[in-house]
């Protein structure tokens, strides 16, 4: 069992303020499910520690060990595989603790890719967005991350809501190389990896589209069904049942499931009148 959450709160005031002595830091934000006031005994503590010159290894891990404890089992320094990244368990509160380091000309190019050049991805479009509007301020060396906040509190570009919706859809099942077709053919073969690869693959552009009709940045990889529900008005008839089904993965009802879920996708984007030409 982890901490009561005024004692994890109390944690990310320790830490950041550990980080906030370092001149190379210029700004920690509290982000995740702590920040959304979604958290639960398993939820890590996420911060981002914005940086203009990188920390050196042997200060972030000095700094580990005073949280989690000397020789603690926990301490991951520098995990490359999402970006540069530390993890421990903290040895007060109980909790995981979670640190991306971000520099501020990075993130700045990540919204200005999103509200002003209105590029879209092939699902999680506006996640980064997301992180920032959500970010709690814990420190703010200058002010430079609430006017980025400030900058991300603007209304959802229509422009990008198309985008978003004109480079996902297609890759649905409209083209030769579609993701259901994928999934057909890797049914074929009894090759159940590639039926879960592809179908992940699709859900993922799938909550992308549903997220911009609605004009909400994409809130990340977790907890989606319930953050569709708690964020979007409009969803197709019966998708949470339909998601259900094919989650399942038994593969004779597959295809009938990701056609009924693009059905229903389809019954929506003619509503709002966003269905591609």
């Amino acid at each position: 069992m982890t901490a009561h959450i005024s004692d994890r709160f109390s944690r990310v005031q320790a830490i950041t303020a550990r980080f906030a002595a370092l001149p190379e830091v210029q700004a920690v934000a509290l982000a995740g499910s702590l920040a959304a006031g979604l958290s639960d005994d398993h939820s890590d503590l996420d911060l981002y520690i914005y940086i203009d010159q990188p920390i050196s290894l042997a200060v972030r891990t000095t700094i580990a060990h005073e949280f989690a404890g000397d020789g603690s089992p926990t301490i991951e320094i520098d995990k490359p595989f999402w970006g540069p990244e530390d993890a421990w368990t903290d040895r007060v509160s109980g909790s995981g603790v979670d640190l991306i380091y971000w520099s501020p000309q990075w993130i700045e190019e990540q919204l200005d890719r999103t509200l002003v050049q209105c590029q879209a991805w092939m699902g999680y479009t506006t996640s980064f967005w997301h992180t920032i509007r959500e970010s709690q301020v814990v420190y703010d060396r200058a002010g430079w991350f609430m006017r980025l906040k400030q900058r991300a509190e603007q209304p959802y570009p229509e422009a990008l809501r198309r985008a978003i919706i004109k480079l996902n859809y297609p890759v649905l099942r409209q083209i030769g190389s579609s993701y259901r077709h994928q999934i057909e053919l890797a049914i074929l073969r009894q090759d159940r990896i590639s039926v879960n690869h592809r179908v992940t693959a699709l859900l993922a552009s799938y909550f992308d589209i549903l997220f911009a009709v609605n004009a909400v940045p994409h809130p990340g990889e977790k907890r989606l069904v319930a953050q569709l529900k708690r964020l979007c008005i409009k969803l197709p008839t019966g998708w949470e049942s339909q998601l259900d089904i094919l989650l399942e993965g038994n593969k004779q009802r597959t295809l009938v499931t990701v056609d009924a879920l693009l059905d229903g996708l389809d019954d929506l984007l003619r509503a709002e009148n966003l269905l591609p030409g």
